[in-house]
């Protein structure tokens, strides 16, 4: 019996496009981590990238659930004492609205030059239009928001 092995250039890149508008932050960044990871291929590879590329549009109408909207705070510090900086999502919706999405699927992804390069797959967009309509992304449905 033999144990194969897939590179990532011996898979076919496959594109898939998400509206933030319709799906939950949460189950869409889970979502998004493991099809970048190729964790729903039968040829996923745990040292490759062999998932696919995501493509998310709406990024400024992002689904949070809750309270989350009024109360979910990010954090950044700058190194020096003292220097925690806690933006409100309001905030940070209106300066770097493709923050949110990108932050919560980075948290998903593994901690390593791996997660870096899955990271890259991911293109977020604050409104609607994106330049990857030549690749064809297949639009993905919202399970339950």
């Amino acid at each position: 019996m033999k144990t194969s092995h897939i590179r990532a250039q011996d898979v076919d890149g496959r594109w898939y496009l998400y509206d933030a508008s319709k799906h939950t932050l949460g189950r869409m960044a889970a979502e998004i981590a493991v099809r970048l990871q190729g964790k729903d291929l039968p040829t996923y590879t745990p040292s490759e990238a062999t998932g696919a590329h995501v493509v998310v549009i709406n990024a400024t109408k992002a689904v949070l659930t809750g309270t989350k909207g009024e109360k979910k705070e990010y954090q950044r510090y700058s190194g020096y004492p003292g220097g925690l900086y806690r933006d409100p999502i309001d905030t940070v919706r209106e300066r770097r609205p493709h923050e949110i999405v990108k932050l919560a699927v980075r948290r998903m992804l593994p901690k390593s030059k791996l997660g870096k390069t899955l990271l890259s797959r991911l293109k977020v967009y604050a409104g609607n239009d994106h330049p990857h309509s030549a690749q064809r992304p297949q639009e993905v449905e919202a399970l339950g928001a």
